[in-house]
């Protein structure tokens, strides 16, 4: 199939996923994860009705910004975010997805001050409890939502989560669940920042179905739309 069928595709079954559960299939928005691919994909995904696009690498990120590749769509980092790189991030982005410790949102806080914006985030939660995989733990995840939300120059969004591979049917559900859980906690402990958190971002190609049956506002999803990715290049 086009990329356009593809894209058309996955978005269909966002809205079946929604209405299985009584929810509004506009409630949640697909992410194009972008990674290694071109700028003139990015540009043909934008045509065909992407209205987001993440990305996982810095270089990667500057090199389609310079090209104006994402002209027309949001750009979200979806990436783990290392903190020598947060000036190339910060003010560039509409959303960083992965803030997943206190040093991180530190680094991103001192540079939305120098730049005077206040920059939008969501905290990387890991959920599955995996070393091998970056965020806050669930019982740390209040503390640094907390001291997000106090940060002049930060704009604390939501949560994010990369649940551990999924194994038979159903099988990241508990997962999506307990992360909705903790979103729902999270807006009912900042209660004067409730009206901010709005994003739960969960679920990639493989199961991001049961993510939006477990309240997903947004689904970053690539190879479903791009197919297997490409060698590294640098179009």
């Amino acid at each position: 199939m086009s990329l356009q069928e593809n894209i058309q595709a996955v978005q269909a079954r966002i809205a079946a996923a929604a209405r299985e559960v009584g929810r509004d299939p506009a409630e949640v928005t697909l992410v194009a994860a972008t990674k290694v691919q071109s700028s003139d994909t990015i540009r043909q995904a934008i045509a065909a009705g992407v209205t987001i696009c993440g990305e996982n690498r810095v270089q990667e990120m500057t090199a389609h910004l310079d090209d104006d590749a994402y002209a027309g769509a949001a750009l979200h980092f979806i990436g783990h975010l290392q903190t020598n790189k947060v000036r190339q991030v910060v003010g560039r982005v509409d959303l960083i997805e992965s803030v997943g410790s206190e040093h991180l949102l530190d680094a991103i806080e001192a540079q939305a001050a120098k730049l005077d914006l206040r920059q939008d985030i969501l905290l990387e939660v890991n959920i599955g409890g995996e070393q091998s995989k970056s965020g806050v733990a669930p019982e740390q995840l209040l503390a640094l939502a907390q001291k997000a939300a106090a940060c002049p120059h930060v704009r604390l969004r939501g949560l994010m989560a990369i649940p551990p591979v999924a194994s038979g049917l159903d099988g990241n559900r508990p997962f999506f669940a307990k992360m909705h859980q903790l979103y729902v906690d999270i807006r009912t402990n900042l209660n004067d920042n409730k009206a901010d958190i709005d994003c739960l971002s969960m679920g990639m190609s493989g199961d991001f179905e049961d993510a939006v049956r477990e309240g997903a506002t947004l689904v970053r999803v690539g190879t479903a739309l791009f197919g297997p990715r490409p060698p590294m290049h640098k179009g």
